[in-house]
């Protein structure tokens, strides 16, 4: 991370801070709030296809079982890891998870 996004990234929790805090205090609404917290989340990262197989590889998992954890197919999960295809949407949010929460978050 460099010295710039770390400073943007003091700012937004700083922001954010103070603006749970006047949610808390009856300032500021639940629809601003949830704008403020969509804001505020960190960007979920790219996978490329060799942080995809070891990312499966880490937890010795199958194609068949990650596809089956990440509620999508084996070929997808194939596509993937050969680079035909990348993740997205939905299938990259739980790719993150697996990365930075394990898989018992999945299951």
């Amino acid at each position: 991370m460099t010295t710039k996004s770390k400073a943007a990234s003091r700012i937004l929790d700083a922001v954010h801070e103070t603006a749970r805090d006047l949610h808390d205090a009856g300032f500021i609404d639940m629809r601003s709030m949830r704008h403020y917290d969509a804001l505020c989340l960190e960007p979920v990262p790219e996978y490329s296809s060799e942080s995809i197989r070891a990312l499966r590889e880490r937890y010795k998992l199958s194609q068949a079982v990650l596809a089956s954890v990440l509620n999508t197919s084996p070929s997808t999960v194939r596509q993937w890891e050969i680079g035909a295809r990348h993740p997205s949407g939905p299938s990259l949010k739980l790719l993150n998870l697996l990365d930075k929460k394990g898989l018992e978050i999945l299951i």
